[in-house]
């Protein structure tokens, strides 16, 4: 098998619209929550998410491509952009037939779907649909447009597994350029769903936090008072390349996938198995590909979404595999973030292999209380990152349906 590696990065969030302003953010704890502006939240129990600040369509497209693009798209479309220059990628000295887009998201064009059927239902019966509403709304089209963009000829196309999507984006790229079957491959997630009727329909299914006077400090995981996920939205984009092909082009290399777990629970519609039992294989399934044991692992990015029983689940699950080790660092980093569904493994997974590349775990914030049960199983840092050397981490992300993707990192040493 080919190692793998990645050498590109790039990242558009409610804590920063790039890569380095979300991770200097994320460090320094910073929360992304802010009440809704983008429509009427007055009849909703939920008034707040975490939206992306500063971001206008108009610099970074033309009149034509703002109609053609959801926001979801466009949010792909950034964030594939800076990871490209980041990377250092000149397309036109690589073998495009061996360049692939595997991109995620959970929802797709939701805001337009949405925007168009009201548009349509209070209107006066006459079929007034945009010509575009078509390609918007379709979740693979982002992976489409990225690779119309670039001229990639490889392997396209959109994995869907709520939640835990573009994690499984990540380890289905990770698979392709391991079997040789790709050299390079653009992949992540991109979501837009800060729109009434997804605020409506997870805040009626009670899985958002509704703590709107406090809504900068809602979101936080592992904490006894934890009240549900508060919604979040943006792209993560990540480039992955075999090794040897990196380094002939002498490629930045930020770090290295060693393993993938998906799994399922098997459970429910749309909670967690009470013990993690998806969450257990599919963490172990990661380390048994990468032949490590779980004694190995310094760091986990947890789901850790706020829901009272998935974090109690996935804490199970840790400790289940991993026992009580107080050297195990794990955090819940949608505490800054809210919780990107699709896009939440990609920008998650950015976080992990940045932590292992500058030895620093990016915190949990907002958490004062830690359930009783686990406070003293693991190390949780809190409000700000701490310091630590590291050579593995994990990243694990959830989905309705009782979806689970862990990919497994690990720190890159020349």
């Amino acid at each position: 098998m080919r190692r793998v590696v990645v050498t590109g990065l790039g990242a558009l969030t409610p804590i920063g619209n790039t890569v380095d302003e979300f991770w200097k953010n994320a460090q320094l704890g910073k929360s992304g929550a802010s009440l809704i502006t983008s429509f009427d939240t007055e009849n909703f129990k939920t008034k707040f998410a975490c939206s992306l600040n500063g971001y206008s369509p108009q610099d970074f497209f033309d009149r034509k491509e703002i109609k053609t693009y959801d926001l979801f798209t466009q949010y792909a479309l950034v964030a594939v952009e800076e990871a490209v220059k980041n990377g250092n990628i000149d397309f036109e000295k690589i073998d495009l037939d061996r360049v692939g887009v595997i991109w995620g998201s959970g929802n797709g064009g939701i805001q337009t779907f949405e925007s168009q059927v009201s548009e349509y239902a209070t209107g006066d019966g006459q079929p007034r649909f945009s010509p575009f509403f078509i390609p918007r709304i379709l979740v693979d089209i982002a992976a489409g447009i990225i690779s119309m963009k670039y001229g990639l000829r490889g392997v396209n196309y959109s994995p869907i597994s709520a939640c835990a999507t573009s994690t499984t984006a990540i380890i289905d790229a990770f698979n392709y350029i391991r079997w040789n079957k790709a050299d390079m491959i653009v992949t992540g997630g991109s979501e837009a769903a800060i729109c009434a009727s997804t605020i409506g329909g997870f805040g009626s299914a009670k899985a958002l936090s509704t703590n709107n006077e406090n809504h900068e400090s809602a979101s936080r995981p592992f904490d006894v008072k934890r009240d549900g996920f508060v919604m979040g939205e943006g792209a993560g984009a990540l480039i992955l390349e075999d090794l040897e092909h990196a380094q002939k082009r002498n490629a930045t290399i930020y770090g290295e996938i060693v393993g993938g777990g998906m799994a399922a629970d098997a459970y429910h519609l749309t909670g967690t198995h009470p013990e993690g039992r998806g969450a257990i294989k599919g963490m172990q399934l990661a380390l048994e590909e990468a032949q490590i044991s779980p004694d190995d692992v310094d760091y986990i990015n947890m789901h850790a979404t706020s829901t009272p029983q998935g974090d109690v689940s996935e804490l199970k699950a840790v400790k289940s595999l991993f026992g009580s080790r107080s050297d195990l660092a794990v955090s819940g980093t949608k505490s800054m973030t809210g919780h990107l569904l699709g896009a939440a493994g990609a920008v998650e997974a950015i976080l992990t292999i940045l932590a292992l590349r500058d030895g620093k775990i990016p915190p949990t914030i907002n958490t004062s209380e830690i359930e009783p049960e686990f406070e003293n199983s693991f190390d949780f840092p809190l409000e700000v990152a701490k310091d630590k050397e590291m050579n593995y981490a994990l990243s694990n992300t959830f989905g309705f349906g009782g979806h689970i993707a862990a990919v497994l990192m690990k720190k890159w040493k020349n």
